[in-house]
């Protein structure tokens, strides 16, 4: 009984919290995917969105002199679309930190940066790029505060360091990018899975 009391109290402070800390849910209707082409459909134009999408491609450009257009176009749109198909598959609120909170008390299955970093790697990667690779990334690992996992975007070959950090967690589906190296607010590196070791 006094479980299920704590169960409903609970409930209740955390429904309150949330609409009175503004939170709000998240749904993107300019987006639909297609199932059988895999790729992101914009549905509705945003000239603005279609300037990021420019403005990633050409970044991603200038990651390496041999860089493939269509690779770096194809990264650019899915980059800067999918983040919204997946908001609306998460069931999105916004702040990120609140979809967290559903999402570690059970009320939401996805949204943790490290999801969204899984879903767009896998994404991302379903076409084999010649030019292109894909980092898992991370900062602050092991800070249960701070860290933070994003996919980065690097010329074939190159490190972490010298990539593009795209990042849809930190604005709620609404893509961030920047080069690593500009990203002051986080200080990304490889993430690398500990094994145990062989007996």
């Amino acid at each position: 009984m006094l479980n299920s009391q704590r169960y409903i109290r609970f409930n209740l402070i955390l429904a309150t919290f949330l609409i009175s800390t503004g939170c709000a849910s998240v749904h993107y209707d300019s987006v639909q995917y297609d199932d059988t082409k895999k790729v992101t459909q914009i549905t509705k134009t945003d000239p603005a969105q279609q300037e990021k999408i420019a403005a990633l491609e050409t970044a991603i450009l200038s990651l390496g002199d041999n860089i493939d257009p269509e690779e770096a176009q194809y990264v650019a749109h899915e980059g800067v679309a999918y983040p919204m198909v997946l908001a609306n598959q998460y069931d999105l609120v916004s702040s990120p930190l609140w979809q967290n909170v559903l999402v570690n008390y059970g009320y939401r299955e996805a949204g943790l940066c490290w999801q969204w970093t899984r879903d767009m790697g896998a994404q991302l990667g379903k076409e084999p790029l010649e030019t292109l690779a894909f980092h898992h990334a991370v900062a602050f690992r092991g800070n249960p505060w701070k860290e933070h996992n994003s996919l980065v975007v690097t010329a074939k070959g190159k490190p972490v360091k010298d990539g593009i950090v795209l990042d849809p967690w930190r604005d709620s589906g609404i893509l961030y990018w920047n080069f690593v190296s500009q990203d002051t607010k986080y200080p990304w590196v490889l993430f690398v899975n500990e094994q145990p070791a062989e007996k």
